[in-house]
């Protein structure tokens, strides 16, 4: 039952509206964010484009996707923050180099080659998102960016695996041969 102190106080919401600065700054690390999510978007595709075996095409594929999804994640967290979403890579930024490489790297590797730039790439996406979580964000922001950086975890741990599958049957085929 509403008593009348209850019906006449005003409602009031407790969502967390950051400050200029923590906003300006969370918009700024997202963007940043966006960025790698981009390299690593383009780089995936390279990557599909050239390698041999059809479950890595598939894999690269998915974590393409994957990635463009991550995009369209963050550039909506910069448009709740008031702020212009990033809408490319970075190419000049040392942290994102590993992808940039990437993309111009995949003409007559082998799929191990590939899968080892692929795991230089997640290493760069790893230490952006764990540079991120350092930042002051707000929740709704920390939950995101949390749940993307795992997923980035798991690729990576993914790849390696399958760096390391693949260079133990090229060894293995070679002292066959």
């Amino acid at each position: 039952m509403i008593n009348d102190y209850e019906a006449t106080k005003p409602i009031t919401t407790d969502a967390y509206i950051p400050s200029v600065d923590v906003r300006e700054s969370t918009v700024s690390t997202l963007n940043g964010l966006i960025a790698i999510c981009k390299d690593g978007e383009t780089g995936f595709k390279e990557a599909a484009d050239n390698v041999k075996r059809e479950d890595l095409k598939g894999l690269f594929v998915q974590l393409s996707a994957q990635r463009s999804n991550f995009i369209t994640d963050l550039q909506s967290l910069v448009d709740s923050l008031g702020g212009d979403p990033a809408d490319s890579g970075h190419i000049s930024a040392a942290l994102h180099r590993a992808w940039i490489n990437v993309k111009g790297a995949f003409t007559g590797m082998d799929d191990a080659a590939a899968l080892a730039e692929c795991e230089r790439g997640e290493d760069s996406a790893k230490t952006a998102y764990k540079d991120a979580l350092q930042e002051d964000l707000p929740d709704f922001v920390r939950e995101t960016v949390q749940n993307q950086h795992y997923s980035i975890l798991a690729a990576h741990d993914r790849i390696k695996a399958l760096r390391d599958e693949e260079t133990t049957m090229k060894s293995s085929s070679a002292r066959q041969s």
